[in-house]
């Protein structure tokens, strides 16, 4: 059983930047591939980035390439994810989520444990 729990979350202008950060409870933290998604009002929740257990293997969608990094610390039982370059179309909620039994993957399905999510506002 692993909880999650987001911070980091808030309001910034277009053109700024935010770190998320995801907080695991768990002894297994190291072992699990972490991911970040999102979900704008009114849209279908979106993978935003992965990381693997090693930190070895990452991938971003499209958008967040070159603006978005995603990072871990396993020492810490905690994953990042440094937003910079903010757009208004970044605004949703940012949900941390976590998974044993695959590797990395943009799909929702492979992830077991979910974080309550963090609100992201990017003003114009």
């Amino acid at each position: 059983q692993v909880q999650l729990v987001e911070s980091g979350g808030g309001l910034v202008q277009a053109g700024g930047s935010l770190r998320l950060s995801c907080a695991a409870s768990g002894r297994a933290f190291s072992k699990y591939t972490m991911g970040w998604f999102r979900q704008a009002p009114g849209k279908e929740r979106e993978f935003v980035a992965t990381i693997s257990w090693t930190g070895g293997s990452r991938d971003y969608v499209d958008s967040a390439k070159g603006r978005f990094v995603i990072s871990r610390d396993n020492a810490k039982n905690t994953v990042y994810l440094q937003m910079t370059s903010l757009e208004p179309g970044d605004t949703a909620n940012y949900y941390c989520a976590a998974d044993l039994t695959h590797g990395i993957s943009r799909a929702s399905d492979d992830y077991r444990y979910w974080g309550q999510g963090i609100q992201v506002t990017v003003s114009s």
